[in-house]
């Protein structure tokens, strides 16, 4: 018994055909399906792996992208050196900071010493509790650069060195903080 079902992807692969067959004890017919097949596979294989590349190329492209969790932890860092500063020169003792409405105005992307990077505009508000006052800035601007590593596991933050922060063009000089 042989049961072979051909489907037509239309729109989609522009009527390639996919072929699922069983077969039993027939010689014959194996040979004939099994001829079929081969065939089939050396006229269609080539444009069906060129679809399924572009497709793993645009999905792996889209992993790249930093999230708004991401953002969000770079932000924080951002935060955490501006109160240690703070602390030091003011004596203020921030208890807590919490970020809220993150707001993602443009991922611009390029590459920074080889690496492919992201410069991340937006905005967010901030809670923040001293010891006997509380305060909340609304719409506070951001502006990090965030940067994937080799493996493309971890990120890190770039902070451009204070000497280069009033070029117009991307900094020379980074200062590079592990975010994930």
């Amino acid at each position: 018994m042989v049961k072979i079902y051909l489907c037509y992807f239309d729109k989609i692969f522009d009527k390639i055909p996919a072929l699922i067959y069983t077969v039993d004890d027939n010689l014959a017919v194996k040979n004939m399906i099994n001829s079929f097949v081969k065939s089939f596979i050396k006229k269609n294989l080539p444009p069906i792996l060129a679809v399924v590349l572009i497709m793993l190329t645009a999905c792996s492209s889209i992993a790249l992208l930093p999230t708004p969790e991401l953002i969000e932890k770079a932000i924080a860092i951002q935060l955490q050196q501006t109160q240690e500063e703070l602390n030091q020169k003011l004596d203020l003792h921030f208890q807590k900071l919490q970020l809220q409405h993150l707001y993602i105005m443009q991922q611009q992307p390029l590459t920074i010493e080889n690496l492919p990077a992201y410069r991340v505009t937006g905005s967010y508000d901030i809670n923040a509790r001293l010891a006997k006052h509380r305060f909340t800035q609304l719409q506070k601007p951001f502006d990090i650069y965030l940067q994937i590593q080799k493996e493309g596991k971890s990120w890190r933050l770039l902070i451009p060195e204070k000497s280069d922060k009033n070029t117009q063009n991307t900094p020379s000089k980074w200062q590079s903080y592990l975010i994930l």
